[in-house]
């Protein structure tokens, strides 16, 4: 239903801008016949507005990916950099929570761990809303800080990690992986939330770890042990899901010369705050000087100069 929501949504959108493009060239031959300046004003005012729904409509078709009208899954977590590269998984934590408050997206954190001394050390965010694995996708990869550290005396400039991955939340009957329980080693321990409080008293988080791939999936943000248990599987499931899809489409990648596995010391983003303010996309080449808007979770130029580069 959502797809048919979205597809319906698509077409009725371009065909009101077809029209407004056939209202346009009926003011143009108007405004030949009258020469009336005020018309003329508002020819071009229209002609502008109905340039950016173009603009928006070539956005809208980047979005041709099988999963891209998806709900995603988000995982942060810190890379080389001790307790500054977890102080960085933080800032990208609220920095997509920040993004998805303006996409008016739900988002509920499946899993928290806090860091020894500042930051986390894991995060886990379910993001659901129409597009936003679309928009996501291209975030997964290694996010790389330069700045002054504010965790050691000297305040040294410090290079910070962090590796972000995205998976769309797909359904379990759509997933043809089968997950044989002796390949499972399962653990229950208690909850905890942003900030590091308990979120309850028992032991109804659970962590599995998948023997044969080496993967490890938490979840705390269901009522009961049961549920929780359920929501890893199903994210474990559409892990394995994403490394098979990987698999197979690396060849065809690599024949396109797009291959880049997302990798540690392959980072996609820089930002850097000391001895200047910059954030600059390492595959489009986009750059801002306000790391104060990208950090605050104004991501959308980046994301869609990454749509136009690689669309799907």
């Amino acid at each position: 239903m959502r797809e048919l929501v979205s597809l319906r949504q698509s077409v009725e959108s371009f065909n009101a801008l077809d029209q407004r493009r056939q209202d346009a060239g009926v003011m143009i031959d108007l405004v030949e016949e009258s020469a009336d300046e005020s018309s003329l004003a508002d020819l071009d005012a229209e002609i502008d507005s109905i340039e950016k729904a173009i603009d928006q409509q070539e956005i809208d078709l980047m979005f041709s990916g099988p999963h891209d009208h998806r709900d995603a899954i988000m995982t942060i977590q810190p890379g080389a950099g001790g307790t500054d590269a977890q102080d960085w998984a933080q800032m990208l934590y609220r920095m997509y929570l920040r993004w998805a408050e303006q996409h008016e997206y739900k988002v509920s954190e499946i899993d928290y761990t806090p860091g020894d001394e500042a930051g986390i050390k894991n995060a886990t965010l379910s993001i659901q809303g129409d597009r936003a694995f679309g928009y996501l996708r291209g975030e997964k990869g290694i996010h790389r800080l330069v700045r002054l550290s504010p965790f050691n005396s000297g305040s040294t400039r410090e290079t910070s990690f962090a590796r972000v991955e995205v998976y769309p939340d797909v359904q379990d009957d759509e997933i043809d992986i089968e997950i044989n329980a002796r390949d499972m080693e399962i653990e229950t321990y208690k909850s905890q939330g942003a900030g590091g409080q308990n979120v309850q008293k028992n032991e109804t988080a659970v962590r599995i770890r998948h023997i044969p791939s080496g993967l490890i999936v938490t979840c705390q943000d269901q009522r009961s042990m049961r549920q929780n248990r359920e929501r890893a599987l199903h994210i474990l499931k559409v892990r394995l899901q994403e490394i098979e899809e990987r698999k197979r489409d690396a060849e065809l990648r690599k024949l396109k010369g797009e291959f880049m596995e997302a990798e540690f010391g392959n980072q996609i983003r820089n930002y850097v705050l000391h001895p200047y303010q910059l954030v600059k996309d390492t595959r489009t080449g986009l750059e801002t000087s306000n790391t104060v808007a990208v950090l605050d979770g104004n991501l959308d130029m980046f994301m869609e100069a990454y749509l136009k580069e690689y669309p799907a």
